[in-house]
């Protein structure tokens, strides 16, 4: 009865609140133009802060993002319950209606809905099953899983969602063979999703950066992207890092667990979350062959491809790298799925290895499959409203723009921290390089250091996509792995923070040697060394020989 007490008086001043609100009704029609009273203000970053915070201490994603969400509601309403009601669900700028009825948006959650069908498909056809045994007898090793579904995740370099789940789903039955852990296989995509992305001059987010360039600034948006490749280094050194982790199979921090529950007890897991337990009772076609899932997956991506090209006016005259340039992802994405869906249906009834009905259950199943993710991208992208009416960009921007001219050397590196941090508190890359690019390019409008600052930008926004437990990426790459949200976050997070630093450091002395022949030799440099240092101060050796010693056999 006693833990009933605070929901009570919880309820109680909620019904209160409520009730004065509405004593005193706002009238909605006389709303535009309306500024909450902390705009552009510290407390604007407030909202996803709790959220942030509440997720990494509680484990729980979903009530940490809602009460998030509500935090910035009322702080935009000025505590006005029937104003922050309709902010919370209706306005046009950051409302969860408005975020769903987004066309963007929705198409995304379209394809992830898809993309969860096709998985099922290919599993309930046995391909899943037949190219997990394919590849067990290629790949004798739990470095070759990784290093195998490292290689597969660079590959898929056209748009990080796609390349989520489809680098799971396609890895995931080779890795658990192996018994990688559901959060390293989680880590590896999302190392390879964004970071790879980002330096791909053939991908969404090459458009997305491309765009983000102000018009009439003069300067080519696709080139100078070229330029800002070597130059991204948190992207490339997340790639040397992945590697190094591989191949000298050693962990630190809480994936070390997470790696060694798996070895040793073949629990993928660790925690009792088990968000995405397979369901062994589900029947499996024993006709299923590679082609069955090989192919699917082949002509996904060639049609995600085309599907991009095609929204970016490829087919009306444009050039193919303008095309992508002006691609809209979520269209090109799901006009891509359901190419591969139909051709998928056509090709099992001519094998015969599904029937009609068990194709068409896998819809349910996909959508099923895909609940969690689409919650959390819904809070997320609410989450990410409410942060924005609260005007957290402009905060940010201005504290930016006003120090920019006292830093000069310093600026890339202190681009690189804002980045990282508005990434973060908004889980969003695009969001965080669209709001300081042109701010950049106003303080460097030519030469190097414009070109490294805007590296830095990039790389400052990927680094707070990966830490950040609200970033759609993560959350995808979660999705894709099978691995509970939280997990992912907190084993991936001190492998980001250290790739971070070494980044910052590298933009510090890029600042004043300018020189990528110099600087990019040295991040790579010093990123060893950082790894080796952390191996021989955490005393971590080969996950293999610490299991030998605590087995009478290796697992």
């Amino acid at each position: 009865m006693n833990k009933k007490i605070p929901v009570t008086i919880f309820l109680v001043i909620l019904v209160v609140l409520i009730v004065a609100s509405f004593m005193h009704p706002v009238d909605m029609t006389a709303l535009e133009g309306y500024v909450s009273p902390v705009y552009a203000s510290p407390l604007a970053l407030l909202p996803p802060v709790i959220a942030i915070a509440l997720a990494l201490i509680t484990k729980e994603v979903y009530s940490s993002l809602m009460l998030g969400i509500f935090t910035g509601a009322l702080l935009y309403s000025n505590f006005n319950m029937e104003l922050m009601l309709n902010t919370l669900f209706f306005n046009e700028k950051g409302g969860m209606i408005s975020k769903l009825s987004d066309t963007g948006n929705m198409g995304i959650l379209v394809f992830l809905v898809m993309l969860g069908s096709l998985v099922a498909m290919m599993n309930r056809a046995g391909g899943s099953a037949a190219f997990g045994k394919w590849a067990a007898g290629r790949i004798k090793t739990r470095v070759g899983a990784q290093l195998a579904t490292t290689a597969l995740g660079v590959l898929i370099f056209v748009d990080d969602y796609f390349n989520c789940l489809t680098v799971g789903s396609v890895m995931r039955p080779v890795t658990d063979s192996h018994r990688v852990s559901r959060a390293k296989l989680a880590y590896l995509i999302d190392a390879t999703a964004a970071p790879i992305c980002i330096i791909a001059p053939i991908s969404s987010w090459a458009a997305a950066v491309t765009s983000s360039v102000p018009d009439g600034s003069g300067i080519n948006g696709f080139v100078t992207f070229l330029n800002t490749i070597p130059f991204n280094f948190y992207a490339l050194l997340t790639i040397i890092t992945m590697l190094y982790l591989s191949i000298r199979r050693v962990d630190f921090g809480p994936m070390r667990e997470h790696e060694m529950n798996a070895l040793l007890r073949g629990d993928l897991y660790t925690t009792p979350e088990r968000d995405y337990k397979d369901d062994n009772g589900n029947f499996v076609s024993p006709r299923g062959r590679v082609i069955d899932l090989v192919l699917p997956v082949v002509v996904l991506i060639a049609t995600c491809i085309v599907g991009m090209i095609y929204t970016g006016g490829f087919f009306s005259g444009v050039n193919f790298i303008d095309a992508f340039a002006n691609a809209s992802a979520s269209r090109g994405l799901v006009m891509g799925g359901f190419a591969a869906l139909a051709f998928t249906f056509f090709f099992y009834m001519y094998r015969d290895v599904i029937s009609f009905t068990e194709f068409m259950n896998c819809f349910v199943e996909g959508f099923k499959a895909m609940i969690s993710p689409i919650l959390i991208l819904t809070f997320a992208w609410t989450l990410s409203g409410m942060t924005n009416l609260l005007g957290a960009d402009q905060f940010v921007s201005t504290m930016v723009a006003g120090n920019a001219a006292a830093l000069q050397s310093l600026l890339p590196a202190v681009i690189f921290l804002v980045a990282a941090a508005l990434a973060f508190a908004t889980g969003t890359s695009w969001g965080t390089f669209s709001i300081l690019i042109p701010i950049v390019v106003g303080v460097f409008p030519s030469g190097q250091m414009m070109v490294i600052s805007i590296a830095s930008c990039l790389a400052g926004a990927v680094a707070g996509d990966h830490c950040s437990p609200i970033s759609d990426t993560t959350i995808m790459s979660s999705a894709g792995a099978q691995c509970h949200h939280v997990n992912h976050v907190s084993t991936q997070l001190p492998y980001a923070i250290t790739v971070a630093a070494v980044s910052f450091v590298s933009y510090v002395i890029s600042g004043f040697v300018k020189n990528v022949f110099l600087c990019l030799p040295i991040a790579v440099i010093l990123m060893l060394i950082t790894l080796r240092v952390i191996e021989q101060i955490t005393g971590v050796e080969p996950i293999e020989h610490t299991a030998g010693k605590t087995e009478s056999e290796r697992v």
